[in-house]
């Protein structure tokens, strides 16, 4: 088993193409080929079976180059950005040298990543969990998304041959009381498509961030080179 680790730190509406976007190899701007089959859309509500893909050894190198390290824990890829590189990843409760490790999915396309850190900067968790506090029907539904993410969880445990994580393991970026970490509620909306109503605000929020193109050469080896 491959993996990741990093802590607890940490789609989107029809994008119109810029006559600048990078294209593919058809010449058509690869935004638009990407979002036409893109395993997710913000106005739809989808299993995580429909995101998830198969660990290949080159999703784990793209995924090392994103990280600037080697994953640890990894499970599968459970969304990709429409770039087609993964952008968030399914990590196993547990690492491979027993340590428990709650975040079940990771954001790691460091685009993705720096879009959810300048919502952080600008004071978007604080706002959320004011409104967590003052509005019983956001709290609902973050409630709903906290246990949907202990179930996955345990459910991926339980896949893995593993003990669940402790009773009282919070599940991530502050669920179910408070807003902690935008980007553990991002790769669990992105992964789970309608399951965190906090992470989909924070989505349309962040803007197209893979509008530039992939964040990583897909073909360049453990060093770089292509």
């Amino acid at each position: 088993m491959s993996g990741i680790s990093r802590g607890d730190d940490p789609p989107d509406p029809p994008v119109r193409a810029r006559s600048g976007a990078p294209r593919s190899s058809r010449g058509v701007p690869w935004e638009s080929t990407a979002l036409a089959s893109a395993p997710w859309s913000l106005g739809h509500s989808g299993s995580v079976q429909a995101a998830r893909g198969a660990l290949l050894p080159k999703d784990v190198a793209v995924v090392a180059r994103q990280l600037g390290r080697e994953p640890r824990g990894v499970r599968a890829i459970a969304h990709r950005c429409p770039c087609g590189l993964p952008d968030v990843v399914e990590t196993a409760p547990r690492l491979p040298d027993g340590t428990p490790f709650p975040t079940l999915y990771y954001l790691t396309c460091p685009r993705a990543t720096a879009a959810i850190s300048g919502l952080e900067a600008g004071g978007v968790m604080r706002e959320m969990t004011q409104r967590l506090a003052a509005d019983a029907a956001t709290r609902a539904g973050y409630e709903r998304a906290h246990q949907d993410y202990l179930d996955r969880r345990d459910a991926a445990a339980k896949d893995e041959g593993m003990a669940p994580l402790p009773a009282g393991t919070q599940s991530a970026g502050g669920m179910p009381e408070r807003v902690k970490c935008l980007h553990a509620l991002v790769a669990h909306e992105l992964a789970v498509p309608g399951a965190n109503p906090l992470g989909r605000e924070a989505l349309e929020a962040a803007g197209p961030w893979w509008s530039r193109g992939p964040c990583a050469d897909p073909c360049a080896d453990e060093e770089g080179r292509t």
